[in-house]
């Protein structure tokens, strides 16, 4: 009988913890899938009303509305290595859905995943469907700051994620499960010392 309750508890305990790790799964995959949305109506908007060759000073020339395509990186960079560019998105998007997303069990690092999925599915979206053809697609760009990149939607989403991480990891010290980075570093050198000082140590 109580072989049968404790497997009984266990099976509980397994369904809530698969229930909460799809819920912070949900809510990653909702606000990705939103993000990209925003990110591809505003790109459409931009390609709509402004015209590359009469940027538009907004804020006394703080910021810049300038229509850009861009075949690289930030700044311009890899420009002749777009296809690459395309896998390497490709991949992280795989990376941050497949194998980051499904360990986080806590809302800070769900919404992280969530700007990372909406940053990267939005310039993925260009590269994939935007001329001049698939895998070689331009990014739309119109955001200019001074002596900066000219930017777009979806590179605020990623840049809002790396401030995240260094929030998340560095400041509250709190990993994709929820639990105290620092507690897990003083509970690993506890039971090294205990290790060290077991007898045939």
């Amino acid at each position: 009988m109580c072989g049968l309750q404790a497997a009984g508890g266990t099976a509980i305990a397994a369904q809530h913890a698969n229930g909460s790790a799809r819920r912070y799964w949900v809510l990653a995959a909702a606000i990705g899938a939103s993000g990209l949305v925003v990110d591809q109506a505003v790109k459409a908007a931009a390609i709509a009303n402004l015209d590359p060759q009469h940027p538009i000073p907004l804020l006394g020339g703080l910021v810049t509305l300038q229509l850009i395509r861009n075949p690289g990186a930030a700044f311009s960079m890899g420009e002749g290595f777009t296809v690459v560019l395309t896998f390497v998105a490709i991949a992280a998007l795989i990376g941050v859905a497949g194998w980051g997303l499904p360990r986080v069990r806590h809302y800070g690092w769900a919404v992280t995943g969530g700007f990372l999925l909406a940053g990267i599915s939005g310039n993925l979206y260009d590269r994939l469907f935007r001329e001049p053809g698939p895998l070689q697609g331009h990014v739309v760009d119109f955001i200019q700051l001074p002596y900066f990149a000219i930017i777009n939607v979806a590179d605020i989403f990623i840049t809002s994620a790396a401030v995240l991480v260094v929030w998340l990891s560095m400041i509250s010290q709190v990993g994709l499960d929820g639990s105290k980075l620092k507690d897990e570093g003083i509970a690993a050198a506890a039971e090294d010392g205990e290790q060290d000082g077991s007898p045939g140590g």
